[in-house]
This record gives C-alpha cells, sequence and structure tokens, in this order.
C-alpha cells in the first residue's frame, strides 16, 4: 500500500459519503465499499480482478440506467483503480 492508493481511498470514501445515499442504493453501495476494500489490501492484480469487474458492471449499469453520467461513473472507476496494485512494467 502506498500514499496514492490511500488517497484513492479516501476519494472512494467520500463519493459514498456525498452521493452514495441519493445515488446509489444500499447493495451498490456495498459493492463499491466490499471493491475499495479487497483494492486497497490486494499485492496482485490476480487478487484484485473480481473486485474490477465488478465495479466496471455497476459503473456501466449506472451509466445505462441514467442514474449516472458518464463521466461521474468513470471518475469514481478510475479512483478504485487507483485503489489497486499497479501493474509491473515489462
Amino acid at each position: 500500500m502506498n500514499n496514492e492508493r490511500t488517497q484513492a481511498y479516501g476519494r472512494v470514501v467520500k463519493t459514498l459519503e456525498d452521493l452514495g445515499p441519493t445515488k446509489l442504493q444500499a447493495a451498490e453501495q456495498e459493492r463499491v465499499r466490499e471493491a475499495a476494500d479487497t483494492l486497497i489490501f490486494a499485492t496482485s492484480l490476480d487478487e484484485a480482478r473480481a473486485a474490477l469487474e465488478d465495479v466496471d458492471a455497476l459503473a456501466e449499469h449506472l451509466v445505462a440506467t441514467g442514474r449516472w453520467s458518464e463521466e461521474r461513473a468513470e471518475q469514481l472507476v478510475q479512483d478504485l483503480l487507483a485503489c489497486g496494485p499497479v501493474a509491473p512494467v515489462g
């Protein structure tokens, strides 16, 4: 875990605090929390894969149903990605 991952986790928590109660159902909020927790503690992309796939599906659903803008959903996904382990270069 590093400072960038910790800051990204904080942004996800803030999003849930600011938007969660009005823009996400309780089960959706829980999915985002679980993904953030999984990603912040993951040490490899393999550990993070299922959480990333679930969050991507949730973001697509939120946009498709018109509940979130594409930009807002993309920001959440990017913040969640930043919580996770960095892919090795090479």
